[in-house]
């Protein structure tokens, strides 16, 4: 037979299936994958109900409902001072992965670079590549995560179409500050290129520290595609619904390539998040008080036990290095040992490198109920002793 695509075939499944299929075969408590053990405001489940009852189930607007658009531009304006047109200027896509998707296929040409911080989302390159983009990583070095600026620099071309930021960072659980985004946005001037922004973690940050969307920048409004995600926003990961703000003529051009994706998302969906955009702000806000609660229970669980903790600024991951404990393998085979034997999953780091050569560090889960993480804490404490 003919071989399949070179590209897709040579990625091999998801470190997070992986992970979670050997969680489920040896019973343990997974706090690798990012799903919530709860879920999001009552409200909100209830107008999914209404919204089916009531209809049409039929084919919504390829852009998203208008009620979902228009709650998305007031979101924007209400929390960044984002002045936006709901009816050129927005879009909503099965989730934020899609939306990621749309947007490289609509401005990626078989040739352009792309320039990708690393570590990261484990979606970006295989997406990158298939649509005929050359991938230059650049590099963020724990356990701080700063932006090297002359890597950054070195970076970027005559070639360059894009760059691709994610902000909040998962996996570092970084918060790129407004010192930083300048940076990166004169880059972008400079070489004339765009950026796409995944923004899915805007409201979970922590201590005291606010979201800096690219796009409110000078010179970025037209320039730069900023993604949102109410199954982070609402801790609902299941529903698969994003949304995008970016340019008319941005926007015009990636709703051409979400056409042929997927066309458009449950319409009783949509009509949920619109309700819970404009009437459950207070839910939202204040999971990242009771998330923060919860990273700092882990630290400093996890430093006791012996583990060497990153600073956690955001998102619901926290990263740490397990060298302390004199376990001599690889983070993959530490993954392992203690699903195994110890009865608590995590994630490997170096799953989520492209050029895969850091290998000590693994990532904890923390957007679980706190009987969840006491369970595993006392799970790693009786193993290492602590």
């Amino acid at each position: 037979m003919k071989p399949a695509n070179s590209i897709l075939a040579s990625f091999g499944t998801t470190v997070f299936e992986v992970m979670t299929r050997l969680a489920m075969e040896h019973q343990t408590i997974n706090l690798g994958q990012g799903f919530p053990d709860q879920d999001g405001p009552d409200s909100i489940k209830a107008m999914v109900d209404r919204a089916t009852k009531e209809g049409p189930n039929q084919y919504p607007p390829m852009l998203g409902i208008s009620e979902l658009r228009q709650a998305v531009a007031a979101h924007g304006k209400r929390f960044y001072d984002l002045d936006v047109d709901w009816q050129t200027q927005v879009m909503v896509t099965s989730g934020a992965t899609e939306a990621l998707a749309a947007s490289i296929l609509a401005l990626i040409e078989p040739g352009d670079e792309a320039v990708v911080f690393e570590p990261l989302y484990d979606s970006y390159v295989p997406m990158l590549r298939r649509a005929g983009a050359e991938v230059k990583l650049v590099r963020l070095q724990p356990p701080r995560w700063e932006l090297p600026r002359d890597e950054l620099a070195a970076a970027f071309s005559d070639k360059t179409k894009l760059i691709l930021i994610n902000t909040p960072m998962n996996p570092t659980s970084k918060v790129f500050d407004g010192e930083e985004l300048s940076f990166i946005a004169g880059l972008i001037r400079q070489y004339d290129t765009y950026a796409i922004c995944d923004e899915v973690y805007e409201h979970l940050i922590f201590d005291g520290v606010k979201h800096l969307p690219l796009i409110t920048l000078p010179g970025m409004a037209d320039r730069a595609i900023r993604i949102g995600s109410a199954g982070k926003t609402f801790s609902m990961t299941s529903w698969k619904v994003g949304y995008l703000t970016a340019a008319p003529n941005l926007m015009s051009l990636i709703a051409k390539a979400h056409q042929f994706l997927v066309f458009t998302t449950p319409s009783n969906l949509q009509r949920a998040v619109a309700h819970g955009l404009d009437n459950e702000q207070a839910w939202y806000t204040n999971l990242a008080v009771e998330l923060q609660a919860k990273r700092d229970m882990l630290r400093n669980a996890l430093t006791e036990i012996g583990f060497e903790v990153m600073p956690c600024g955001a998102t619901y991951f926290m990263n740490a290095d397990y060298r302390p404990l004199g376990f001599a393998g690889g983070d993959v085979d530490f993954c392992r040992h203690v699903t195994v034997e110890a009865g608590v999953t995590v994630l490997p780091v170096s799953a989520l490198y492209a050029t895969p050569d850091v290998d000590h560090l693994v990532r904890f889960c923390f957007c679980k109920k706190d009987e969840v993480l006491e369970g595993a804490l006392d799970r790693l404490r009786k193993f290492f002793g602590a």
